[in-house]
């Protein structure tokens, strides 16, 4: 009778435990956004994941009605900041704003820190971009078809900058070389930024960088647009020709950013962050801004579930090109 009695109150503490637990995570959604948010980038600032963050933080601050926190935490082509957001709570207040890069990142490094699809909850997509091969207007080149003869009579001492070792901006030189049958030096900086200061100084002479960092300064005149890495013209500079046409057929990179979040973190609060970012998404003003910038905004109803496919197939695509290109980081 005595370990019946027993059975029966531990079986009742462990209900009123479970109830107790799923009342408080219901509490905390209720009440989610009740302070500030941070979203983390794996770059430094001035990089296109950093000016895509910010811009898109802006209007979705204002829609929450609380302050987002736009951290720049570099290093190991974004995995520093990555691993950090990992180890955060799930409440919804830790976000990882990442891109192509991560998906790449899972093949090209045998220990990342973090797998980009299990350890974290896709919230939404920002958009996606092309790649835009731009040199230093210094050099003797106009088109692709003089860039490729201008490497293979120089190999090895033309230069290719990139945000970091193993972004889509590295693989999209590594992918061009295996193309072209070119010999190209990669140079690699901590970030899109510190990339497109040395190619303004001359100190690298090309980057296949993403096209909201390089299209303000190649409309300026202070860098010359070869091609975009998209199979058909960008919409938002039609002008550029595409890689594909310029004599390296078949060529295609388009990278994406978006919103990840600890696993575990209340569906709730992944729905109304999801909600709220596609509203910051449609907004004239905010939506004008990305796609001046060179940014394809996703189509409606750009949910998480969505999102998190293109996260599993990127891993796949990517892979392939990591292990053709033989390239691999050095632990």
């Amino acid at each position: 009778m005595n370990n019946t009695l027993l059975k029966l109150g531990a079986a009742s503490i462990l209900a009123v435990g479970i109830i107790t637990s799923t009342y408080s995570r219901a509490g905390e959604a209720d009440e989610w956004p009740a302070r500030s948010i941070n979203w983390v980038i794996g770059y430094a600032a001035g990089g296109t994941t950093d000016i895509v963050a910010r811009i898109v933080a802006k209007k979705t601050s204002e829609i929450l009605g609380q302050p987002i926190v736009v951290l720049n935490r570099p290093g190991a082509n974004s995995n520093i900041g990555a691993a950090a957001v990992k180890r955060e709570n799930a409440d919804g207040y830790s976000y990882y704003v990442g891109s192509a890069a991560n998906t790449i990142n899972h093949t090209f490094y045998k220990n990342a820190g973090y797998d980009i699809v299990s350890d974290f909850d896709a919230v939404s997509l920002f958009g996606t971009v092309p790649n835009l091969l731009v040199i230093n207007p210094k050099l003797p080149i106009k088109n692709v078809k003089e860039y490729i003869a201008y490497a293979k009579a120089n190999p090895g001492k033309l230069t290719c900058g990139s945000s970091g070792i193993g972004s889509t901006i590295h693989m999209s030189c590594e992918l061009f070389q295996i193309e072209t049958g070119t010999n190209i030096l990669h140079v690699p900086f901590k970030g899109s930024g510190p990339a497109m200061t040395a190619l303004l100084s001359g100190q690298v002479d090309s980057v296949f960088d993403n096209m909201p960092t390089v299209k303000p300064t190649v409309d300026a005149g202070e860098l010359r647009a070869l091609g975009v890495t998209t199979a058909e013209r960008w919409p938002s500079a039609k002008e550029i020709p595409t890689l594909s046409e310029s004599g390296v057929p078949g060529f295609a990179v388009k990278t994406w950013f978006g919103l990840l979040t600890p696993a575990g973190t209340p569906k709730e609060i992944i729905t109304r962050m999801n909600q709220a970012v596609n509203k910051a998404l449609a907004d004239k003003a905010t939506q004008d801004i990305l796609v001046n910038r060179g940014l394809g905004i996703p189509p409606a109803p750009n949910t998480p579930a969505a999102f998190s496919e293109l996260l599993k197939s990127d891993v796949k695509k990517w892979a392939k090109v990591v292990k053709a290109s033989g390239v691999m980081a050095k632990e």
